[in-house]
């Protein structure tokens, strides 16, 4: 995401407003501090936005996990298919 000093803001705004409007949200400054987030209107809300950790609860891992297929694996490194 891109980071413009009000200064640019304010001389890019038009630019900055299509741009925005076509969901590519960008950050404006004041002194290098982030102060505001600019988005468009219909974005989707942080709610409802893909997050990591969607699939919790519906999938298990298996104890043997780590060394699962170990045997098969050495057999191939060694010749052994």
């Amino acid at each position: 995401m891109q980071t413009f000093n009000i200064h640019e803001a304010k001389t890019q705004l038009s630019r900055l407003v299509e741009q925005a409007a076509k969901g590519e949200s960008f950050v404006i400054a004041k002194a290098g501090k982030p102060m505001v987030k600019v988005m468009a209107l219909n974005a989707p809300e942080p709610s409802h936005m893909k997050r990591f950790g969607f699939l919790a609860g519906q999938i298990t891992v298996p104890d043997d996990f780590d060394t699962m297929g170990a045997d098969e694996i050495q057999a191939m490194f060694e010749g052994h298919a």
